[in-house]
């Protein structure tokens, strides 16, 4: 039972600010304070002010359950996440950020290295997902088509070949090849790419790669040397380097935390770092900002990714602009220089 003249439950708890509470103090129906705090079109904006500073007095939160099931929508953007990565996590953020400015929230749903795509995928759904962002998804083209008959899908930092799906990227070739180039502009010649591995991704970086130093007329001086995107492929490419005897003057790693591996074990052997080999990176994630790294990299525009990712999962979703055509957007990738990358003696 609750005490309807004091404000607080029998037990001494405050009551929970209501919608008619809402209501009552601004002087109008429940309709349409409900209007203004869904942000629906038709109230003044003095009647919008007013609902919502009698909404901030009062303390009223709403009730987003009960919301949802009257709708039957969830307005929850399901969204795949790699564990592991820093930029995956940097991406969350913003796309929460993009999520919230148009009434949508997002369900999370982490990749490990014991806990597959598939697995995520399907807990997504579970939640009532509505539409599903993926960051950087390895399975094959034609299994996400088949998804995107589910929920609508939005895939991030992939490109997809003969699918008809929503796409968000940059053009990772291109920012691989503006790292051969600054660094031949730097004097280097024997540059080396540790790649990340047989994914689309690794295959449009490496690709990258190579096509720059071809077009500088370094094609006898490609090198690649197998990886993936942990630290530890760093490492051990670093130490194959090592123990070759003849170190390059430079290293392009697939990611930031393959580059982290190279500068840790290049540290540990003595190797100066850019002095006698510059490194460098891509995705400019949150640790390649850090000054003990300091690192050379190429930032993919996590903010303008999210923002892009979220649109087309709105479009796909409500029914006043509801699309249906697939989209790609694919983003201009920026070089930051930093302070693992400097010229030849």
């Amino acid at each position: 039972m609750e005490d309807g003249g004091s404000g607080r439950h029998q037990n001494g708890a405050p009551k929970r600010p209501r919608l008619e509470d809402v209501a009552a103090r601004v002087g109008l129906s429940a309709a349409s304070v409900s209007l203004v705090l869904r942000g629906v079109p038709g109230p003044s904006e003095r009647t919008r002010q007013r609902v919502l500073k009698a909404a901030a007095d009062l303390g009223y939160q709403a009730d987003r359950t009960a919301s949802t099931l009257a709708s039957r929508r969830s307005r929850l953007l399901g969204v795949m996440v790699d564990i592991h990565s820093p930029f995956h996590a940097e991406l969350v953020e913003h796309l929460h950020t993009a999520a919230e400015e148009v009434g949508y929230d997002l369900v999370l749903s982490t990749l490990t290295r014991t806990r597959d795509e598939r697995t995520a995928v399907d807990t997504l759904l579970a939640f009532r997902s509505e539409a599903l962002i993926l960051l950087g998804p390895t399975a094959p083209a034609d299994a996400l088509a088949v998804l995107d008959n589910k929920a609508p899908v939005i895939v991030v930092g992939r490109r997809i070949a003969d699918a008809a799906l929503d796409v968000v990227r940059t053009a990772d070739d291109d920012g691989v090849s503006q790292t051969i180039d600054h660094l031949v502009g730097l004097g280097h010649r024997e540059i080396v790419h540790v790649d990340g591995g047989k994914g689309v991704i690794a295959t449009d970086r490496r690709r990258g790669y190579r096509t720059a130093m071809r077009r500088h007329g370094l094609g006898d001086h490609i090198r690649v040397l197998a990886g993936d995107n942990t630290e530890a492929a760093g490492e051990r490419a670093a130490r194959h380097l090592l123990d070759g005897g003849r170190l390059p003057t430079a290293v392009v790693a697939y990611n930031d935390q393959c580059a982290i591996g190279v500068l840790a074990a290049l540290a540990r052997a003595g190797v100066a770092v850019p002095g006698e080999v510059s490194v460098a990176g891509y995705d400019d994630d949150t640790f390649s900002r850090l000054s003990c790294f300091n690192l050379t990299t190429v930032s993919q525009n996590a903010r303008e990714q999210a923002r892009h990712a979220v649109t087309a999962a709105v479009e796909r979703l409500d029914q006043d602009r509801n699309r249906t055509e697939p989209r790609e957007v694919v983003l201009t990738p920026r070089l930051v220089v930093r302070g693992t990358t400097a010229g030849r003696g």
